[in-house]
């Protein structure tokens, strides 16, 4: 705790600083007429209040800001629109995402795993934070930004009351040294109380990131930290509470969640990451000069057909083409993860290792990546119309699991060798193929290859955006897959096989129409999972997986409807089970008020998913897996309503919500993990402003 408050502290007078550090160059000079980058403003947006350099009134500037995100491998800037969406804001804290794709435990910060399964994703730095999708930021995540007056956001999110309720508190704070160098930072906040019993959830994220776009020396690097803390209850005793609360309650109608009996007390799980990434490359280019000659103005000489010519000024501009670019990219990584539990009996689990009456479980992971790279770039000249880039990486990785008398250590080391081919210019063709061999120790074998490609055409007054997308991978299963010490769970896999995964998908998009459709299959030999036991396991038939999702949005005048149906089936529903149709439904009026300042949307949404044998939890492991043989629950067949008013005032966004509208009402099956219910209805409210001064 008190490693959260100096970070915060620190992370506070940075900000404060790099304000006042910037605040004398947010002015506009009014004798050249250039703000605080150099740049040129139009005299028609000066205020009339600029006077002379001796008696000036100081004014702001207007704001000008981009974002960008990187490739983690390479580095690559990818520009991306500034969070100012006015629709939708109230799903954005929500665990089960946009279009509710997630299960999870019920509690705000809590596990989940995407029903959807084209949507997963399995490249965390272990297996304990993947589940954690909702607060964890990779780096290829992290947004950077670039603007020319300090830029800050401000998000708080509230449900429920003091006793079981949730808060959220999300601060991201950008300012620019000069035109080239900005830095930054953000912090994440999140208390989930819980409205069962011992389900409570505190974690804080602080980062720190900075840019240098420079003409030919471009860095950009970040530091995060995460703590995790998670109670654990085990689900709740009898799931009849939820289904039949009148069985339970002595004849009565409900049953307060939060009197609810569970299956553990005093059990937790902590979860700590930090890591730094810095990405680096300095171009290698030439110069070229443009030429340009304009019309002079001269007063007193005014007609074209005058037989005096008229003077002409010669513009002289140099540009530099970069050429090749040398790449470095560096992340070191420590990860930690513990498992506590002080009341445990000798039923609960089928095996003790380390001690009958209570658990205190701990593995560190430590690494450090490095990539060099070297680009030819796209563009330089009119033949050259796509880049190449080719690079080497080396990966150390330190495990360090419990054993009986000490610790043991496992050193793995990765050398892969790759490259990438890519066209990101112009406007109707992009494509990107990028791939990897392994050629070292642990490396040995594997390989990767990755590519997408996007057509942008014009059909009728719209412009159409085709996607296609694939990759093949022959990877070896993560290490905690391969090997964990803990006192319940005790496994070492050296003989796990690769899992060799193909994978091709294509999406249709059309704006105009308000569709998009997307439709892929995926093959996969020795599928790696957690058994009904909780114990990693490997089949290996193959096992394919068909998914189409189509997205329909419909609109009358201000009555809007958004429409999503997927459409999933898995081969072998034993081991990977799928709902075979999820739905999401939103309708909602959105008109624009007070002078067509305020948008306003109101409405409800809907969430339904088919019935099918979801994933169970289990708390000592932190991972999903196959439900037990003597334990079979089916969930889904319920649809959750979230009723809602959604407001967006310039730079202020705010809305009200009621989750779960429907709490009560029909079947009452509101589970989206085995034993697991979700929240009860409950009030929301959320508010998000932006500053920039």
């Amino acid at each position: 705790m008190r490693r959260i408050v100096l970070t915060y502290i620190f992370l506070s007078v940075i900000g404060i600083l790099g304000t006042q550090a910037q605040d004398p160059f947010n002015r506009v000079d009014p004798t050249t007429g250039r703000d605080q980058f150099g740049d040129q403003v139009d005299p028609n947006t000066l205020p009339d209040s600029l006077q002379d350099s001796t008696n000036t009134e100081i004014q702001s500037l207007p704001p000008k800001l981009y974002m960008w995100k990187l490739s983690e491998t390479l580095g690559n800037r990818t520009i991306i629109p500034a969070d100012t969406a006015n629709l939708n804001f109230q799903n954005t804290n929500l665990v089960e995402g946009m279009y509710g794709h997630y299960n999870y435990l019920g509690n705000l910060g809590s596990p989940r795993l995407s029903r959807i399964f084209f949507d997963r994703r399995d490249d965390e730095p272990t297996i304990f934070m993947e589940p954690f999708s909702s607060f964890f930021v990779r780096p290829d995540e992290m947004k950077f930004t670039n603007s020319n007056i300090p830029f800050t956001n401000l998000t708080y999110y509230k449900a429920g009351n003091r006793v079981n309720g949730e808060e959220r508190f999300k601060s991201y704070f950008s300012v620019n040294a000069n035109k080239r160098l900005a830095f930054g930072f953000n912090i994440d906040y999140l208390y989930g109380r819980g409205y069962y019993q011992n389900q409570s959830t505190s974690h804080f994220n602080a980062g720190l990131f900075a840019g240098y776009i420079g003409e030919k020396y471009q860095l950009q690097a970040m530091y995060n930290n995460f703590f995790m803390k998670m109670n654990e209850n085990g689900g709740i005793q009898d799931d009849r509470y939820i289904t039949r609360p009148e069985d339970m309650s002595e004849g009565k109608k409900e049953y307060e969640s939060t009197t609810i009996p569970v299956k553990l007390e005093q059990t937790a799980n902590r979860n700590k990451d930090f890591y730094v990434y810095l990405t680096q490359r300095y171009r290698l280019g030439f110069n070229k000069k443009t030429t340009q000659i304009e019309d002079r103005k001269v007063p007193g000489i005014k007609a074209a057909n005058d037989s005096v010519p008229l003077p002409k000024d010669t513009i002289t501009t140099e540009e530099f083409i970069p050429v090749t670019s040398l790449i470095h990219t560096i992340k070191v990584e420590r990860s930690r993860h513990q498992f506590t539990s002080a009341t445990e009996t000798a039923e609960q689990y089928p095996d003790a290792y380390f001690d009958v009456t209570g658990s205190r479980d701990s593995t560190t992971a430590f690494s450090v990546k490095n990539v060099f790279g070297i680009a030819l770039l796209e563009g330089f000249t009119k033949y050259a119309k796509a880049g190449l880039t080719g690079y080497i990486s080396h990966k150390y990785s330190r495990y360090d699991l419990m054993d009986t008398l000490s610790r043991t250590r496992f050193n793995e080391q990765e050398i892969f060798v790759g490259g990438e081919l890519a066209k990101r210019q112009g406007k109707t063709l992009h494509y990107n193929v990028n791939g990897e061999v392994g050629i070292m120790d642990k490396a040995l074998g594997q390989f990767r290859v990755n590519g997408d490609l996007d057509l942008n055409f014009r059909l009728w007054k719209d412009t159409v955006n085709f996607y296609a997308r694939g990759y093949i991978s022959n990877t070896l299963p993560s290490f905690y897959m391969r090997h964990y010490h803990s006192n319940h769970y005790y496994w070492d896999n050296d003989d796990m096989n690769k899992e060799l995964r193909t994978r091709i998908e294509g999406e249709l998009n059309i704006s105009r129409w308000g569709t998009n459709l997307r439709a892929g299959v995926e093959n996969i030999k020795n599928y790696t999972y957690f058994n009904q036991k909780g114990m990693p396991a490997q089949e290996g038939d193959n096992i394919q997986v068909l998914s189409a999702i189509l997205k329909q949005d419909f609109r009358l005048g201000i009555l809007h409807l958004d429409n999503e149906v997927t459409w999933q089936k898995s081969s072998n529903e034993t081991v990977l089970p799928l709902p075979q149709l999820s739905l999401y439904y939103n309708l909602y009026l959105l008109t624009k008020l007070a002078k067509k300042v305020l948008t306003v949307q109101l409405g409800a949404d809907v969430r339904y998913f088919t019935k099918y044998n979801a994933p169970a939890y289990t708390p000592a492991i932190q991972q999903f897996h196959v439900q037990a043989a003597d334990d079979q629950v089916e969930i889904g067949g319920y649809p959750i309503v979230n009723v809602y008013a959604n407001l967006h005032l310039k730079r202020t966004r705010i809305f009200v919500m009621m989750y779960h509208v429907n709490a009560g009402m029909g079947n009452s099956n509101y589970f989206l993990v085995p034993h697991y219910p979700i929240n009860p209805r409950l009030l929301k409210i959320g508010i998000s402003w932006n500053f920039y001064d």
